[in-house]
Formats: C-alpha cells, sequence, structure tokens
C-alpha cells in the first residue's frame, strides 16, 4: 500500500510552487489563501520536510521542494493526457472554456450555434465563474476580462471593452440635464473595483462634466447581469460595457444618447502552456478568435 500524502494537499502544492505564490494558487484553485497556507503546512508535517520559504511579500521553494515540485507537475500533466486519451478514444471530443457570467450570458451564448457548425465533430461547454478556473484540471482555455496580465499563462488579445449610457429609447433621454430626473442603474465590480478602469457614473459624469447629477444615486445591483437587464426592462439609465448590450443598440431596443465612452478592460484568450497542443484548445483558440479578434 503506497504510503502518500492527501492528493489535495499534493495538488496545492504543485499550484503554489508553479506560481510562487499562495495568493495566486489559491485563486487559481478558488479557495482562500490561508485553506492553501493549511494544506502546505499539513503536507509538510506529513513528510517532515519544509518545502517553502516564506517571506513577508514572497515565498520560494526549498531544496526539497525544487525536488518534489517537477515530479508532481510531469506528474499531473501525465494524469491529463491520459484521461484527455481516454476521452478521445471513448469518442467524446469536448472543449470546455470559462468566461465570466455576464460574457458567457451576453456573448458566447448566442455564437454557441456557430462553433457546433465549424467543428461538428465536437461538443462545447460553456464555464461560467467570475473568480478564474484552473486553466490545467477545469477548463481548456478561458476568455478572461481584466488587466491582461496573467503570469504563466498564454494570452491571446481580443479586444478592450467600452462604458457609455445606455437606456430605453421611450424615456426619451437626450440631453445631459436630462439625467438629472432619471434613474442611475449601478452594478458593483468586485474583484477588479478599485482600479480606474472599472468605470462608474462618477467617472463618466466627471468626463461629460455634468452638473447636478448625483452619481450615486439610482438602483444598485451586485451582478452585472443584472444592471443589463433592469436597463433593458427601462427602470432606468445603464453605464454599461457596450459589448454586453451590442445586440440590444443594434435592434434599437437601447440607444447610446451620448458620444463619450470610456475605455475599461481588456478581453484576453488566455490558457495554460501546458495546454497549448491540446486539440481542445486549438479548437476553442480558433473559434474564439474567428468569432472574436476584430
Amino acid at each position: 500500500m503506497r504510503k502518500l500524502p492527501a492528493l489535495s494537499a499534493l495538488r496545492v502544492f504543485e499550484a503554489a510552487a508553479r506560481r510562487l505564490s499562495f495568493k495566486d494558487a489559491a485563486d487559481e484553485l478558488n479557495v482562500t489563501p490561508t485553506a492553501v497556507s493549511h494544506q502546505i503546512r499539513h503536507l509538510e508535517e506529513s513528510v517532515d520536510l519544509k518545502l517553502f520559504e516564506r517571506s513577508a511579500r514572497k515565498v520560494t521553494l526549498t531544496p526539497a521542494g525544487l525536488q518534489l515540485f517537477p515530479v508532481l507537475r510531469d506528474g499531473f500533466d501525465s494524469f491529463e493526457r491520459a484521461l484527455e486519451a481516454l476521452r478521445h478514444a471513448q469518442g467524446t471530443k469536448r472543449a470546455t472554456l470559462s468566461s465570466t457570467f455576464a460574457f458567457t450570458a451576453r456573448q458566447l451564448a448566442p455564437r454557441a450555434s456557430s462553433f457546433t457548425e465549424g467543428w461538428p465533430d465536437w461538443s462545447l461547454r460553456l464555464d461560467s465563474s467570475n473568480k478564474p478556473v484552473d486553466l490545467d484540471t477545469e477548463a481548456d482555455a478561458a476568455i478572461r476580462y481584466g488587466s491582461g496580465r496573467y503570469p504563466g499563462m498564454l494570452v491571446e488579445p481580443l479586444f478592450r471593452d467600452r462604458f457609455a449610457p445606455v437606456c430605453s429609447p421611450h424615456l426619451g433621454i437626450r440631453t445631459l440635464a436630462d439625467l438629472k430626473k432619471a434613474t442611475l442603474i449601478h452594478f458593483a465590480w468586485g474583484p477588479l473595483r478599485n482600479d480606474d478602469r472599472a468605470v462608474v457614473w462618477r467617472q463618466w459624469l466627471d468626463a461629460a462634466k455634468a452638473k447636478g447629477v448625483d452619481p450615486e444615486a439610482g438602483l444598485s445591483f451586485t451582478e452585472e447581469l443584472g444592471a443589463v437587464q433592469a436597463t433593458v426592462a427601462g427602470q432606468g439609465v445603464g453605464l454599461l460595457s457596450l459589448t454586453l448590450v451590442q445586440e440590444e443598440l443594434a435592434a434599437g431596443v437601447l440607444v447610446q444618447p451620448f458620444a463619450l465612452e470610456l475605455e475599461s478592460f481588456r478581453y484576453d484568450f488566455v490558457y495554460s502552456p501546458r495546454a497549448a497542443e491540446r486539440p481542445s484548445t486549438r479548437v476553442l483558440k480558433d473559434w474564439v478568435i474567428q468569432q472574436f479578434r476584430n
């Protein structure tokens, strides 16, 4: 009988060693940094070896950690290749693409049929999550929304998002003065909220030199999709991603009463170097670039 530490602890160690960051490993595994620290500590106790040197700003691998890391990395890569081969042997060709709830609902789901038309031998699985998923084990690739910096990943830039006020044409919003009587619609930016590219009403009103409009008043939603749906329903004026309401603007369901647009974050196609030659990753890359690069 093999005497091995818990597989969960080994997985946490591999992610932390690959990223040299407990926080980044926690983001990848969708757990807290404290949970990562506890798992590493338990692993060190079970093997009676110190695997990381910890300091206030960073962690580094000890000689024992350096010896263990490539063995685990190669082992997990082998597991992944074996499972992929088994799926193909059974005739199952599935590609999993992760993205945010809003982008999946507003842009990916409506385009899903183009994937099945272009790659009829493949099935597409859309994984919605506002937290980054593990691109070695949980998805073949992701469309991520942010700064464009994803350490350890391969990145194909797609396009930059832009924000502007939009609303139902029935509200009759035509001038900045009209905003004084309108209901402003907001949504929470979550982890991105402290970045200047997280566009909020105060920024847009300042840029437009609009006076007498309370930038905090109105309806607020914790999730961006709620703000989009309320705006489409004519509940007020939403300062929204033009990417997410592209269809409604084209159809005239929503209008953009002001020309001023503010630049926001970038959409990128992101995947692990270890998945670069995976057929499912290549298929997704071809489809996503075909759909979104321009």
